[in-house]
């Protein structure tokens, strides 16, 4: 069985209802220093695959663990967040997403059940080792992948909490979940 390390962004700067793409903050920036700090001994001797989401604050969340193990993080939007509808304006986005968390995947219906699918099938094909630098409701989808729920939100996973699964032919388990608290969604 391989394993896959995933890891939640840290702390951002922005809000989901008032900033599109929004970096760290300085906690989130101090957050992504520990999780570098608690992961590096995973690139000794070879640094596994560092693969990222394309928003600002899973990039800036895997810098500090890429200077350390000297390598360009693998940037692969299929593991990034949930899209919001269409045409839902930017200030409305938060409960939408406060309501989607609620619900099902398949309560979602089809664009967001594909969505899912696609991040589970990525993360699946990583190869091991693999640390990925994703979003709540990603890793929430792996792990409904893992335990066989259909829930949108199974954990509340804190800022670079670190959950490992295991893929095998028998499909995906969790092996150790990432820390949670009661998170902002803002």
């Amino acid at each position: 069985m391989k394993e896959i390390v995933l890891v939640r962004h840290g702390r951002a700067s922005g809000g989901w209802d008032d900033d599109p793409d929004p970096g760290l903050d300085a906690v989130g920036a101090a957050q992504a220093l520990r999780v570098a700090d608690l992961l590096g001994p995973l690139g000794e001797p070879v640094s596994p695959a560092l693969v990222t989401s394309p928003l600002r604050r899973c990039r800036e969340t895997a810098e500090p663990l890429a200077r350390r193990w000297s390598v360009t993080p693998t940037v692969e939007p299929r593991v990034a967040e949930i899209p919001s509808p269409m045409g839902v304006p930017l200030g409305e986005r938060v409960p939408w997403l406060r309501a989607a968390m609620a619900g099902t995947w398949s309560a979602l219906g089809p664009r967001y059940e594909a969505y899912r699918d696609e991040v589970v099938a990525t993360i699946a094909a990583l190869p091991a080792g693999a640390v990925v630098v994703s979003h709540f409701v990603a890793i929430n989808a792996v792990l409904g992948a893992c335990l066989g729920d259909d829930q949108v939100l199974l954990r509340s996973l804190d800022n670079t909490s670190v959950t490992v699964i295991g893929v095998s032919g028998a499909g995906l388990q969790l092996i150790a979940g990432g820390d949670e608290a009661d998170t902002l969604i803002r």
